[in-house]
């Protein structure tokens, strides 16, 4: 029997025929549609409140009242107001004050009212994210940039199909912990609260697209759940007889959903007449600063790389900003215009204090070192930076406990088809993320409510965060805290 191939993409995920397939059962799908009527209804009104649908309060009348006990969406903060949107659809803004979480609703805007299933995944989300970083940190010598939360949900599609040994190990390494009939739903609410509401000021797309051989017998529940979950509709190509046209038609899909930004994630060779399904995720970001840098402030100045100074843009700028400072290192978290996202630094005290650092990013540490940083003045110094990533993951996903799924003789996905036996031949992924004094743009393709405590007292100085030597850093989702990008800097200029 030939070889046949499925490929996780951007991640390209492929899928193949196994040389000698086991013999194995179909097990059926069981999608579970977890929605309710009211199901994100977030808050409730606690006292009747005025709302004005264009713009925060201003000298003029409300254009209506909501009584109390109304039953709101929260779509984003904006300042001590809110934009809501009610069951009959007005969308208005209204008093921070006035509004309550529902209890055990799906709250995109604070973790302690989140469900219990949005919770699990987003921990599970973020332990990936560090075992990944863990695994591809190397030797420390270059710039490190990628989408964990890319790489889990095209994997979380082809854990869909998944069956036997090979979904446990799945599973285990990507920290799926909920019934697979809650995960996929879950997983969906992630992504809608991610995506947010169309009214905001940042751009943050995910988008998910399957792309299976044309005449190919994939199981309809399998279609069912990726696609009312994950919203992957499937694709048809020929792998068979022109390899070369599919892999341009996915390359061009991921290159529009990333804005250019992630291109040729497939290279020539990967895709072939075994191939039988592509699985692909790309999710791409564009966000200003919420204070803005200056670029007049911008100077060159050194920056302390391992193998010697290199000169580079620094851009600069004195602000409150949530801040620690702890023996061995500093935390700054830099909010996105909504500040429904940030960017948060962990720079080491010591210029070659990054390696030491790196050993010590575990999620606990992590969780620990930035949650509650306090708002405080700080003058802060970092380099402009553009960096790009490429990675097959094949190995490092083995090493890390999921091997039977890319073993042609034993992998199980028999609930994508019963055809033929299908085994993950590669995955790649590719990041590419841009930081300059106007905001961050960061994409990655596969084919992630934070509080201020009380202020300390505050120096006659500013504390300074200078991040003239390398660091580590990642961009979290503030609703959930869910990690989406995670990298370090050896050398802006790389």
């Amino acid at each position: 029997m030939t070889s046949r191939q499925l490929l996780l993409v951007g991640l390209a995920l492929v899928l193949a025929f196994a040389l000698q397939p086991a013999a194995r059962s179909a097990q059926a799908l069981e999608p579970a549609n977890r929605q309710s009527q009211g199901a994100d209804e977030t808050h409730v009104v606690t006292t009747d409140t005025p709302y004005y649908t264009t713009s925060p309060a201003q000298a003029r009348p409300p254009d209506g009242t909501f009584a109390k006990g109304t039953k709101l969406t929260l779509l984003r903060r904006a300042g001590s107001y809110v934009l809501v949107r009610s069951r009959t659809g007005i969308r208005a803004y209204m008093s921070a004050q006035a509004i309550r979480p529902l209890p055990n609703a799906q709250n995109p805007e604070g973790n302690e009212t989140m469900t219990t299933e949005l919770s699990s995944v987003v921990q599970g989300n973020n332990q990936f994210a560090v075992d990944l970083y863990s695994r591809l940190r190397g030797d420390g010598s270059t710039n490190l940039f990628f989408s964990a939360f890319s790489v889990r949900t095209a994997l979380a599609m082809t854990y869909v199909g998944a069956a036997g040994d090979t979904a446990k190990q799945m599973a285990d390494v990507l920290h799926f912990t909920l019934p697979e009939s809650e995960l996929n739903a879950a997983i969906a609410r992630l992504q809608k609260t991610l995506i947010g509401d169309t009214d905001k000021n940042y751009q943050l797309r995910v988008a998910n697209r399957l792309w299976g051989q044309k005449g190919y017998d994939f199981l309809p529940p399998f279609l069912k759940v990726t696609s009312q979950f994950y919203s992957a509709e499937l694709g048809t190509v020929d792998f068979t007889d022109h390899a070369e046209q599919a892999r341009q038609q996915i390359n061009d899909w991921v290159q529009k959903q990333t804005e250019d930004k992630i291109r040729d994630l497939i290279q020539p060779g990967v895709l072939g007449p075994a191939t039988r399904l592509v699985l692909t995720n790309a999710i791409y970001f564009k966000g200003d600063w919420q204070r803005k840098f200056d670029p007049r402030a911008t100077r060159d100045a050194p920056f302390h790389a391992a193998e010697g100074d290199v000169t580079v843009p620094m851009m600069h700028q004195t602000a409150r900003f949530g801040y620690r400072a702890l023996d061995d290192m500093q935390v700054l978290e830099l909010p996105y215009a909504d500040n429904a996202l940030s960017m948060v630094v962990l720079l080491p005290r010591k210029t070659d204090g990054l390696p030491d650092l790196e050993k010590r990013i575990t999620h606990e540490n992590l969780t620990q070192w930035t949650k509650d940083l306090a708002k405080q003045k700080v003058k802060v110094f970092l380099p402009r930076l553009k960096a790009s990533s490429l990675f097959e993951l094949e190995d490092v996903l083995q090493s890390m406990g999921m091997p039977l799924a890319f073993n042609r003789a034993k992998a199980d996905f028999s609930r994508i088809t019963t055809s033929e036996g299908l085994f993950i031949s590669a995955v790649v992924h590719k990041a590419f993320v841009d930081v300059n004094e106007q905001g961050t743009e960061a994409a990655a393709a596969t084919g992630i409510v934070m509080r201020a405590t009380a202020a300390p007292l505050q120096p006659e100085e500013p504390p300074v965060f200078r991040a003239d030597h390398p660091f580590v850093f990642l961009i979290r989702d503030n609703r959930t805290n869910a990690i989406l990008f995670m990298g370090r800097v050896v050398k802006p200029a790389d």
